[in-house]
């Protein structure tokens, strides 16, 4: 059986590593992520996970991994800030308040797709302007789900969590491991 990472996260990808587990194959899907109407963050950031899956072309030998991370302030879904201004206005909103990381896992073998999610609570300290501003030119907001990752310098903005930090970095790794075990994937190596 191979494994397959439905994703170009090189984030994800470091983080199957720490189970020892490294892709045969890197393939993304390419979807419409954008939320439908009136669509809540959990349900979304699970539907983007199932449809990744699913998309990702595999041969019958292959497993095909795919997740997604969803940053949501209340009812609000926060995808990936289109420019900085967008990022402005995420980081501002999420700025000394709490506000929810989902990441949807979804593990496609065979016509059968195993899923799972997990709900980390995540506390923004209040943002000076000079750290708004600063991170806002370092770029590093690009491409990422809220507008931050955790592990880049957006993480000494991060006082506290609860929940899991690899959830939050976008793949959670015990949760992971469990769906690919259940799915036939030999996590631990072949037990014959």
């Amino acid at each position: 059986m191979k494994l397959i990472l439905g994703s170009a996260s090189p984030r994800r990808k470091e983080l199957l590593a720490q189970l020892g587990l490294v892709p045969f194959d890197v393939r993304s899907p390419d979807i419409d992520e954008d939320p439908h109407k009136a669509e809540l963050p959990r349900p979304y950031c699970a539907r983007m996970a199932r449809e990744k899956a699913m998309a990702v072309p595999r041969a019958e030998d292959e497993i095909v991994l795919c997740a997604d991370t969803t940053v949501a302030l209340g009812r609000r879904i926060m995808g990936k800030p289109v420019d900085e201004k967008q990022c402005a206005e995420f980081l501002l909103a999420m700025s000394g308040r709490r506000h929810k990381v989902i990441t949807a896992v979804a593990v496609a073998y065979g016509d059968r797709v195993w899923e799972a999610d997990v709900v980390t609570t995540v506390k923004m300290k209040r943002l000076s302007d000079v750290e708004l501003n600063s991170y806002l030119n370092s770029g590093d907001w690009r491409g990422k789900a809220g507008g931050y990752a955790i592990q880049g310098p957006a993480g000494a903005f991060i006082p506290w969590i609860q929940g899991s930090y690899s959830a939050v970095m976008g793949l959670p790794v015990a949760e992971t491991a469990t769906l690919l075990m259940t799915a036939g994937y030999p996590v631990y190596g072949d037990p014959r």
